[in-house]
């Protein structure tokens, strides 16, 4: 990483300076860091190293402390000027030709690297009730959990991913209870959902159940009709348990379906029920009690969570029996850690943020490292329809993530709900993530890949042959890339277009710069990173198409031209497969 590597460069002309006595007053024992940067304005340089924060060790002023460093740097690939305090690096032509013919070597696994090494990580995210349709929250959780699982398999941790099923409790009887009446009344029973709000409550009276009631008469009729024969104004224990579970059952393949739909695969489905029927819970209880960290107030069990740094006690058994969600919450975290995971990384919502001290309590209490939970916190996603932010109220109408899918797509689903820091706000203008102009993100990326595609489909018309002047099939063009040497791109530099020179080293520098991004996307937990790579990527290749005509007479030249433009369709690609939004190569 080129970033990277000058400002290790600069930082190891530091240690020898100073330790020579070249830097005033520094002797190489203090404690300092620099910054490197892209310089705003490229006459300058392609990369800089701000040194002025070296002034208060060296009782120099920044402009001699750069000049003495600039001195002591073998110039090998790079020519050096200095500005004020900044060191400027401007590379040579060889140094960005190697770029493109390691970018074609190495293809997609261009920017693969081991910075996980290897790590155990159980990324848990979506974990939602088996009672409804996702909403649109869901949809965050889910592009931006399976981006992060692939980026940061991309970057050497071993990723497990890790759907939590909220499905013990008394949601499930309340679904239950709802499809009983939609079955009834499909079967043409007078009944009815309580029209007393406050009794509402205790049932789901969504119309989602209705085609779910209609299936389950269709396919089951004979239980259908014992339903209804057992019915004398008020449920039966029997069928409301099958009901229950059926229910849960239908909900979670639906849910299931969605999610591979919407390029999200987990390794695993965990139930929180089966938490409680192997006795996992009440283990837990147990091994918290035999620590001495539960004691007994006003009738309920309490978890001293305070003295390991939590605001306040936690109850874990309340004073009717019931356990509250927090005690399986432990439990589950527990079983996470007893299979040997080395990090426990979450996505909740910005509401779960008192949440993270209590379970970092019970991780240590529980003899663990309480940093071994990572939890990144999602904001709210804002639909925004003709301009305006849609509002959701008690009264309207709620839009489901399927909803939204169906009308923008997966693709720009997914793109839209990645493309911003998880920890910020989400505003989904529905009506620009459908429409097919530079101004929608996910259209102006696909749009710059299929565009290089179609240069390359061009390359093997018998008009823009390069070869030996004979058609030639895509196979043959690929050998061709695949031969090309550092020197084939010295080409590019003899040309007398400085426009198109300077358009095409922004290129190859923002091809290079993916492997920082990639990196900082897994490190940070960021994918919302490689969106906005995208981007910047997809403009540099369209300022370069504008300057550099690429089919062009001199046949050298246009192999070198088509070289960088099959380069650009490699990185495109693997960013977007990452983020598992599709490259079309026609639009």
């Amino acid at each position: 990483m080129l970033k990277e590597y000058f400002l290790e460069t600069v930082e190891q002309a530091v240690r020898e300076t100073a330790k020579k006595g070249l830097l005033g007053q520094m002797n190489g024992s203090e404690e300092w860091a620099l910054q490197g940067e892209v310089p705003k304005n490229t006459e300058f340089g392609d990369f800089a190293v701000n040194v002025s924060s070296l002034a208060r060790y060296a009782r120099l002023s920044p402009v001699q402390i750069a000049q003495t460093l600039a001195e002591n740097i073998n110039k090998k690939e790079f020519e050096i000027n200095v500005t004020a305090g900044f060191i400027n690096f401007k590379l040579h032509n060889t140094l960005l030709n190697n770029i493109l013919t390691e970018v074609l070597e190495k293809k997609s696994d261009y920017a693969k690297n081991n910075l996980g090494g290897g790590q155990k990580v159980i990324l848990e995210y979506v974990s939602a009730n088996p009672t409804g349709p996702f909403h649109i929250g869901h949809g965050r959780w889910a592009a931006m959990g399976s981006a992060l699982a692939n980026v940061m398999k991309y970057s050497g941790y071993d990723v497990y991913q890790e759907f939590y099923i909220n499905d013990a409790g008394s949601q499930i009887q309340k679904l239950g209870k709802s499809l009983y009446i939609r079955i009834l009344k499909e079967l043409g029973v007078n009944i009815d959902f309580p029209s007393d709000e406050e009794e509402a409550k205790n049932y789901y009276t969504g119309e989602y159940l209705i085609p779910v009631a209609k299936e389950f008469i269709q396919t089951e009729k004979e239980k259908a009709d014992k339903i209804k024969s057992d019915y004398k104004g008020s449920f039966d224990d029997e069928n409301l348990k099958y009901l229950s579970k059926y229910a849960r059952l239908k909900m979670l393949s639906n849910q299931k379906a969605l999610l591979e739909n919407f390029h999200t695969h987990f390794d695993n489905y965990f139930s929180e029920l089966t938490l409680h029927e192997s006795g996992q819970v009440k283990e837990c209880i147990e091994k918290l009690d035999k620590l001495g960290v539960l004691y007994e107030k006003d009738g309920a069990l309490w978890f001293a969570s305070s003295k390991y740094g939590d605001d306040q006690d936690r109850v874990i058994k309340k004073s009717d029996g019931a356990y509250t969600y927090l005690t399986a919450d432990i439990a589950y975290h527990y079983n996470k850690l007893q299979r040997g995971f080395d990090t426990l990384l979450n996505i909740w919502g910005a509401d779960h943020h008192g949440y993270i001290p209590r379970m970092r309590a019970s991780i240590e209490v529980l003899g663990y490292n309480p940093n071994s939970l990572e939890v990144l916190l999602g904001q709210l996603v804002n639909l925004v329809m003709n301009g305006e932010q849609v509002r959701m109220g008690k009264r309207t109408k709620m839009i489901t993530l399927d909803e939204l899918i169906e009308d923008v797509g997966v693709d720009a689903t997914r793109y839209w709900m990645i493309m911003r820091s998880i920890d910020t706000t989400l505003d989904f203008d529905i009506d620009l993530a459908k429409s097919k102009t530079d101004e929608n993100p996910v259209f102006y990326v696909q749009y710059a890949h299929a565009r290089a595609c179609s240069i390359l489909r061009h390359a093997i018309s018998e008009k823009y042959d390069i070869i030996n002047n004979e058609v030639q099939s895509a196979q043959s063009i690929e050998t061709k890339f695949n031969n090309l040497k550092s020197e084939d791109f010295n080409i590019i530099w003899n040309e007398s277009d400085e426009k198109s020179k300077e358009t095409t080293k922004k290129l190859i520098l923002k091809l290079e710069e993916y492997k920082s991004v990639v990196q900082n996307s897994a490190k940070h937990r960021s994918p919302y990173l490689l969106t906005k790579y995208l981007q910047e990527l997809a403009s540099s290749f369209h300022q370069f198409y504008t300057f550099s005509k690429v089919l062009v007479e001199d046949k050298s030249l246009m192999t070198a031209r088509l070289a960088i433009v099959k380069a650009v369709t490699i990185i495109l690609k693997s960013a977007m497969d990452i983020i598992a939004v599709s490259a079309p190569e026609r639009m």
